[in-house]
């Protein structure tokens, strides 16, 4: 998975903002604790812990990706069912997301951190041992929704517990975990399984999220900063209705979901693609595919620079043209036309995602801690309908279909986007009169 990156961040900014649905009690108290920053002691334990917090997490989320094509074989399952595997895991995520994270405000970060973790390895280790597709699906849905607890609670934690001028860095490690997470935990379960199989590849994950977990309960420091606060389900409630009614927050779910969804289902349906002919390529070859997420972190990066130059909109249009470009190139039987195309689809998807997640804080102007967790819901949502729909699709008609899957997402992000132009566009015309 790819991970949320850039919606991370805008959830650390602003966990403590004053829209929260939660009521906290002596909140300047946070103030005068000693707050983490490099070279003070607890700085690097904290780094080094949500590091492998990350890295667990993104392991454990997508861990059957790459193993689909042998899932199905031994389950004697079709392709759409064993993307559920992946779908299910992605789906409660992103029902739970929210919830768990107004749940943090109550009960603690750490402690919705620990649990979360705790809860997710333990899964992990019995999923190796699902008898049936069904009990592997269900398995996988609760890891998802274990999971949920862990990045808005993550982000929050960092909020709190560094300093602002060291938070850029912080968060960017956590989420550097992410990444490395998502992409090792693939390429593990891949050589793993051509070696030793299926199950084997997964409980070797496991064992990487076990070891990780216990790192992050030893190194992670006690907070500080934080101060409880009763649940007001109404007013969280009513901060989520808000969003839900805004026309450009829900514009830019939209494009996330649709961008995920582009993603989801490339990268559930590739290895599929590869086990066949004309490429015919071993288990442990096509796990090591996603080591093209690599360009996600620089176009995602690179994002920032984008925008200034072309707008946010013209970013959008440079990426949905980059990923369009990859979907296409993926349709030649060449290895090196769909590595190429992948390297395209990925470039294209960090990049619209890093422009659409960041807009999510700049547009709410209040409960922007939930702006960016509907975000992640609709991003996971996206991953989980892309995963399921380009499977089926690949059943239906092979990769072609797949990647006319894709490009109708894509079309979706292209008219939204056209649209909102048209918005700006008579929003500033409206404007002049009133100028003169």
């Amino acid at each position: 998975m790819p991970p949320a990156s850039t919606g991370a961040s805008t959830i650390a900014v602003d966990a403590s903002a004053p829209s929260s649905p939660v009521t906290t009690t002596a909140a300047s108290d946070a103030a005068t604790h000693e707050r983490l920053e490099p070279g003070r002691p607890g700085y690097r334990r904290m780094s080094f812990a949500l590091f492998a917090a990350g890295v667990a997490a993104f392991a454990l989320l997508y861990s059957t990706q790459a193993l689909l094509p042998a899932v199905s074989a031994s389950f004697d399952a079709t392709a759409g069912q064993a993307s559920w595997t992946v779908s299910a895991a992605t789906g409660a995520l992103a029902l739970f997301v929210l919830p768990l994270s107004a749940l943090s405000e109550r009960f603690g970060r750490r402690q919705m951190m620990t649990a979360s973790l705790t809860i997710a390895v333990l899964v992990g280790l019995l999923v190796p041992f699902a008898p049936s597709i069904g009990a592997l699906i269900a398995l996988r849905a609760v890891q998802g929704a274990a999971l949920a607890g862990l990045p808005a609670s993550a982000m929050a934690y960092l909020a709190e517990e560094v300093r602002p001028k060291a938070l850029i860095a912080a968060i960017g490690l956590f989420v550097a975990g992410n990444s490395i997470g998502g992409m090792s935990g693939r390429i593990l379960t891949g050589w793993v399984a051509q070696a030793w199989g299926w199950r084997a590849a997964l409980a070797a994950v496991g064992v990487l999220a076990l070891a990780c977990a216990v790192v992050f309960h030893f190194l992670i420091p006690k907070a500080k900063n934080f101060r409880p606060g009763s649940l007001n389900p109404k007013a969280l409630a009513k901060t989520v209705a808000g969003h839900l009614a805004d026309p450009l927050l829900v514009r830019l779910y939209a494009i996330g979901a649709l961008f995920m969804t582009v993603f989801g289902a490339v990268y559930t349906v590739i290895g599929y693609r590869l086990v066949e002919e004309p490429f015919s390529l071993p288990q442990g070859v096509i796990g090591s595919i996603f080591l093209v997420y690599l360009v996600g972190t620089v176009s995602s990066a690179a994002a920032g620079r984008l925008v200034a130059r072309l707008g946010r909109r013209g970013a959008l249009y440079l990426a949905v043209s980059t990923t369009a470009a990859g979907l296409l190139l993926s349709l030649a039987d060449r290895l090196a036309a769909v590595l190429l195309g992948l390297v395209l689809i990925t470039a294209g998807f960090f990049a619209g995602h890093a422009v659409a997640s960041s807009s999510v804080s700049r547009t709410a102007t209040t409960g922007r801690a939930q702006a960016s967790a509907l975000y992640q819901s609709a991003y996971y949502l996206g991953s989980s309908a892309g995963g399921t729909l380009g499977a089926v699709a690949f059943h239906a008609g092979g990769w072609t279909a797949t990647v006319a899957l894709g490009l109708l997402a894509v079309l979706g992000v292209v008219s939204i986007t056209l649209y909102g132009t048209r918005v700006a566009r008579a929003e500033r015309r409206a404007l002049v009169p009133a100028t003169r």
